[in-house]
């Protein structure tokens, strides 16, 4: 049970990266209108970049204590 934990907050993790690439525009799609679409939300919502540094440290600090407690026992 403690590595599907793991697991989860690695998936988290990725989560987490994706979207602080998203907000600095790194993550761009093919398509001309999905492209506009998203720059638009990246405009409007100025916190997205900050929520996800939040969650990157967050669980980064979640899978450094859970490998922390696996190495101990």
């Amino acid at each position: 049970m403690d590595i599907t934990g793991l697991i989860f907050e690695f998936i988290f993790l990725g989560m987490g990266i994706y979207l602080y690439m998203f907000s600095i525009g790194k993550v761009k799609a093919k398509n001309q209108e999905a492209r506009e679409r998203g720059e638009n939300f990246r405009k409007n919502n100025r916190w997205l970049r900050i929520a996800s540094l939040l969650l990157v440290a967050i669980i980064s600090l979640n899978i450094f204590f859970h490998i922390k407690e696996l190495l101990a026992n």
